[in-house]
């Protein structure tokens, strides 16, 4: 009797950590050997050991750290604003057909909208600095944690919330008892998916805006600096390191409290 193929299990948690440094490792390696060889030039490539050298130094500059802290604080700001925002705005567009179909137009048109293409209007109605960068990172990072809170709303098992139903709990009973703690993974998700963009945002809107505070106003300012291309990798390290954490930190966070929606979703499969 022929028996199914045992399907291949996946790369431990210590696998994955050292795949995940081989790569770095490799691309180290080939930036130093590009920049050791003369094959590019230095002021446009310095070699990986320089940049890292440079991106360690800054972590004792107090300037650099203040910058770091205005760029983690308009950040954490638009988060926060974003969840505020975009979870309840969720639910009741997934929950409330009618409203969802009164809105949806308005809701498809603005999603497109590039965020940085707002930047010359928000700095004009909004100057600089945080009441700049947090209504822009609002506006990129509302919608993955938007969208993920109705995709959520839709995998909510109905038969649970008929079972309320017909124990007599309401519409709101009904959302807050069953379908949010359904949708929490999802939104979990989302929020993940929006801290990423959130802090994209952040970099990048320093870096057009021209004037201002943070880790993007230090990458564009050594960029108009001769000899200044290290200090802009160093900056860009930096960033990908803080991006890094934060995903890290959110993923860890995720797996150990929606534990059972990854095992529920194994056992499906």
């Amino acid at each position: 009797m022929a028996h199914e193929p045992t399907p291949p299990r996946g790369l431990s948690r210590p696998g994955k950590w050292a795949r995940g440094a081989a790569g770095v490792a490799v691309l180290f390696l080939a930036s130093e050997a590009l920049g050791r060889a003369g094959i590019v030039d230095r002021s446009y490539l310095p070699p990986a050991s320089s940049v890292t050298a440079r991106a360690f130094e800054l972590f004792g500059d107090p300037d650099f750290l203040f910058n770091v802290r205005v760029t983690l604080t308009a950040w954490a700001l638009g988060m926060l604003f974003a969840i505020a925002i975009a979870v309840p705005l969720g639910l009741l567009l997934g929950s409330v057909p009618a409203v969802n179909t009164a809105v949806r137009a308005i809701v498809e048109f603005l999603r497109p909208i590039p965020s940085v293409a707002l930047i010359p209007l928000a700095a004009l109605l909004l100057g600089s600095g945080l009441k700049m960068e947090v209504p822009l990172i609002v506006y990129a990072s509302s919608w993955p944690i938007l969208f993920n809170t109705m995709y959520g709303l839709d995998d909510v098992d109905p038969t649970a919330k008929e079972t309320l139903r017909s124990f007599g709990f309401g519409r709101i009973q009904v959302l807050l008892r069953v379908s949010l703690p359904s949708a929490a993974p999802f939104i979990a998700t989302g929020v993940r998916l929006a801290a990423s963009i959130a802090l994209i945002l952040a970099v990048g809107t320093e870096i057009l805006s021209g004037f201002g505070d943070g880790l993007g106003m230090f990458i564009a300012q050594a960029g108009n600096v001769p000899d200044g291309t290290r200090d802009v990798l160093a900056g860009t390290v930096w960033a990908g390191c803080i991006g890094l954490i934060i995903d890290t930190v959110l993923v860890q966070a995720e797996n150990r409290v929606f534990h059972w929606h990854k095992a529920q979703r194994s056992g499906a499969s």
